[in-house]
């Protein structure tokens, strides 16, 4: 990797704004009218005009610095909620970023907006990097080690789309279900040629850990305001939150082991008791055994000598753990929420919330299995199909449920069968590999 950027410098066709005052002030005046209209055209709609000029400066700063571009994408993807949370309204939902813009509440409609602010958004990023290239001589193409892989997942992918639209699938569920892993394909060729240097992943990491501690103090608030507890309420943050909360915390033990940024070492400890209680706030068991399983993987990382420091912090966070479980074990506390949350994965009581939870998820994965032996196990029903229930599921405040189920793994093999399933293993394994050298 670089150790100094020359690959995104100020020296493009944007750099004279900054000179030439007259251009300055008569972009600043044209936007400024177009904000106004919007306010008079959606009666005082403050949100659809302030989204028009944040909209507007992010592309003027997208192809001033493309990383600077890819830097907003990544907080905004961080603080925006693709779904909203049960009993809560919150503007990071209210927002819309993630919504097609036909179903943008901010904006007219108009139906064949089936694009989102997302895709927008880094189809913005591919279009200035590729004035980047034309324009700049400086500017290279990165090599990507293990390109035709992840080349074959993207095609396999479409294959499937068709595959599903073939078979009598729905556009727009398809569309829902392939978005993320488009983005995954997308986004493996387009990062090497944004992010070039130390510099540029400490920045990353900066904003995921302002982004995180922000999600993390909503669910302290919302946590504060229902009496210190959870209200009944199943979460009080987003169900992948805690999951940057579990990066964080491998991220800080490894500015520890490894000696890395200090700065952001210190700030992490400070924030830790923060970014730990909103962890809690998000009550999700998948969340606990994801922390486990990325310890034991980071572990399996590191060398002999640096791997016996982290087995020294392991034994003490099992004692202490096994402490604080002896102690609450048949507790009532509100501090012994967490320990209730295991418990109730591993024995739940049959009346709970927990254990109908469970059942859904046993149920769900009967019917995956069902679907795969008994429709298309080698190509699969392709994206767009529901998968059968022979077993009815209950209802979900989730409009994808038959189409997007809990279990993303056994997801892959029905929609992509066997075929796209081994492909999507490959492709995910060789970005470990390509991570790990």
């Amino acid at each position: 990797m670089n150790t100094d950027s020359t690959t995104y410098n100020r020296n493009r066709f944007l750099n004279n704004l900054s000179t030439d005052k007259t251009a300055v002030a008569l972009v600043t005046l044209a936007v400024s009218i177009i904000a106004c209209a919007l306010l008079l055209k959606t009666e005082g709609n403050i949100i659809a005009a302030a989204g028009f000029v944040t909209a507007i400066s992010i592309l003027l700063i997208i192809f001033y610095r493309v990383d600077w571009g890819f830097y907003i994408f990544f907080f905004m993807v961080l603080l925006f909620d693709q779904f909203n949370i049960p009993g809560f309204d919150p503007f990071t939902f209210k927002m819309d970023y993630f919504k097609n813009l036909k179903e943008n509440t901010h904006i007219p409609y108009f139906s064949a907006g089936v694009i989102n602010p997302v895709e927008l958004h880094l189809i913005l990023m591919l279009l200035a990097w590729f004035v980047a290239i034309s324009v700049r001589k400086r500017t290279k193409i990165q090599y990507i080690q293990e390109w035709v892989l992840a080349a074959i997942f993207i095609v396999s992918l479409i294959l499937s789309l068709v595959n599903g639209m073939l078979s009598g699938g729905m556009f727009l569920p398809a569309l829902w279900e392939v978005r993320a892993l488009f983005y995954f394909g997308f986004l493996f060729f387009l990062i090497p040629q944004i992010i070039q240097t130390r510099k540029q992943l400490e920045i990353i990491m900066w904003i995921l850990i302002v982004g995180t501690t922000i999600k993390a103090l909503q669910g302290i608030a919302r946590f504060i305001s229902l009496g210190f507890s959870n209200a009944g309420y199943e979460t009080l943050t987003n169900h992948e939150d805690p999951v940057f909360t579990t990066i964080l915390i491998v991220f800080l033990i490894s500015l520890a082991l490894l000696k890395g940024n200090e700065k952001q070492r210190n700030v992490l400890l400070l924030l830790l008791p923060i970014l730990l209680l909103g962890f809690f706030t998000g009550q999700r068991r998948a969340a606990y055994a994801g922390l486990f399983i990325s310890l034991i993987t980071f572990a399996l990382m590191l060398k002999n000598n640096e791997r016996v420091k982290l087995f020294n912090f392991i034994m003490v966070f099992l004692l202490i753990t096994a402490v604080y479980s002896a102690v609450f074990w048949e507790s009532e506390s509100k501090l012994a929420s967490p320990l209730k949350l295991i418990k109730s994965s591993i024995n739940p009581d049959t009346e709970s919330e927990r254990y109908l939870s469970n059942l859904y998820r046993d149920f769900e994965r009967y019917n995956l299995a069902y679907t795969i032996k008994t429709t298309k196990p080698i190509t699969g029903i392709g994206f767009g199909n529901k998968y059968k229930n022979l077993i009815p599921l209950p209802d979900i405040i989730f409009p994808l449920r038959d189409y997007i189920p809990h279990n993303e793994i056994l997801w892959i093999f029905v929609k992509m069968g066997a075929v796209g399933f081994f492909i999507f293993c490959a492709d995910f394994q060789m970005r470990i590999s390509l991570y790990k050298t």
